[in-house]
This record gives structure tokens, sequence and C-alpha cells, in this order.
């Protein structure tokens, strides 16, 4: 179990790995990777729980089917119909961030909606911050996390650059995978929020923006302060639960 979380932590921390903020070159490029893609030559070590204190994994039922790459469009296309929400409200102990998800990434939103109503993002983190770039979640270094996924299924969205949205402050975006991702398709599990007041321009047509912060930008970009270490994880786990906005 210690080596399957220690593939599992390496795969977040390679996130941003291949591509190089333009601007800056200490701000890399937001990305995702499973352990089924893992190249990393040396496997991070396990995060520990902050201040001593014990984490607690909470395990969700997830009540869906197996979700296939084969199966993939078709299955969002029809949940998408079925299911029109497209706000949602991310709490953390900062307080609320708000999101407008766009219906003109019809996948991306529909797998988000889907996403949240499983329950997937409750007790997810905010694992990376970069301040003056990104602040990034939907991964965690507790056990559930990786349940949760191999229960969802294994697959990438295709990507919807089409729609023309760009990574201006507050733009709400997937990662995506570093290696062997040539259609710059989206990882279903992480997203990214931009927190730079210049924005992130050299992501545009890289990752699919799909939605926007319509309130608590001043939650991110207190998010975006926080003391970070290794791979720029907040040096306390900074907690996620989401809810559709009715």
């Amino acid at each position: 179990m210690k080596r399957y979380l220690q593939i599992l932590f390496s795969a977040s921390i390679l996130i941003f790995t291949s591509c190089e903020d333009k601007e800056n070159s200490n701000k890399r490029e937001p990305e995702n990777q499973t352990e089924s893609t893992v190249t990393t030559p040396e496997p991070a070590k396990t995060k520990q729980a902050p201040n001593n204190q014990k984490k607690e994994d909470q395990w969700v039922n997830i009540d869906g089917p197996l979700i296939t790459q084969k199966e993939l469009i078709p299955f969002l296309t029809e949940y998408g119909k079925e299911n029109p929400e497209d706000r949602v409200r991310i709490i953390t102990r900062f307080g609320d961030i708000e999101v407008l998800l766009y219906k003109d990434t019809p996948l991306h939103r529909a797998n988000f909606i889907y996403l949240v109503k499983l329950g997937y993002f409750d007790n997810t983190f905010f694992h990376r911050v970069a301040q003056n770039f990104v602040v990034q979640g939907g991964n965690s270094d507790n056990t559930d996390t990786p349940r949760k996924r191999t229960k969802i299924g294994s697959y990438l969205i295709p990507s919807e650059f089409e729609a023309g949205h760009r990574h201006t402050r507050g733009a709400f975006s997937a990662a995506k995978y570093a290696e062997q991702n040539v259609s710059k398709a989206s990882s279903p599990y992480e997203f990214f929020i931009v927190q730079s007041a210049r924005g992130a321009h050299h992501l545009d047509n890289d990752h699919t923006v799909f939605g926007r912060i319509t309130r608590g930008m001043e939650v991110v970009d207190e998010i975006a302060k926080q003391d970070v270490g290794e791979g720029e994880w907040p040096n306390l786990n900074i907690h996620i639960k989401m809810e559709i906005i009715e």
C-alpha cells in the first residue's frame, strides 16, 4: 500500500513537468498523470498529515457505471442532456468559490457535474498552489481518492478548444496528462483556477477552459498565499467539498 501511494503522489507532482511557463520558468504547466502513465525516475515521498493529525479517509460509495473511453462521449452526451446544471460551489476553510460551467464545452461540463454529484471531489484538496499562476484541485493523499477513481473509470475527455475560452484571471480549466497526449485531452479528475492578474495565456489551446469563477476570487487569492512544500503542495491541507448550486 505504501508503494501504491508513493506512485500516486509522484503522479500528482508530475502535473506540471512537461512545459514551463514562458513568463516565469519557475511556474510550470498544470498537468495530471495517473499511475498507469507515470514515467518519473524517482517516486515522491508519501505526504504526512499536518500537525500530527490523523488522516481520516472518508469512503464514498460511488453509485454509477464504470466509464470506458469507448463509451465516454455517448455517456457524457446523454448525461449532459439529463443534468443541465452549470453552477457549482467549492467549499473550503477560507470560504466558498462559485463556478459557472460553460455549456459550449458540454463534455467537460457534464463530466464535472457527474463527479460533483457522485461526491468524488469531497475530501480531495487544493493540492498544488503556485502563487501568481494557478491553484489546482481534485487530488489528495487519502486512500479513498484512488479508490473512487478506480470505481469511476480511467478515461480522458477530448479537448473542447473550439469554444474559444481563454486563460484569463478566474478561468476554470482542466488539467491534462503530461506524457503521450498529443491530442491534449483532459484529465477528468483535476482542475485549476487561474489566479494571476495577467492570466496564463500560454495555456490557451493547450488546456480546455470550461468555466469561470463568478464569486470568491478573494478565496482563491488567499489559497494562493499559503505556504507550500515539495511539489508546491500546501503544508496544511486545503480540503474541498463541492455542491451543485440550485
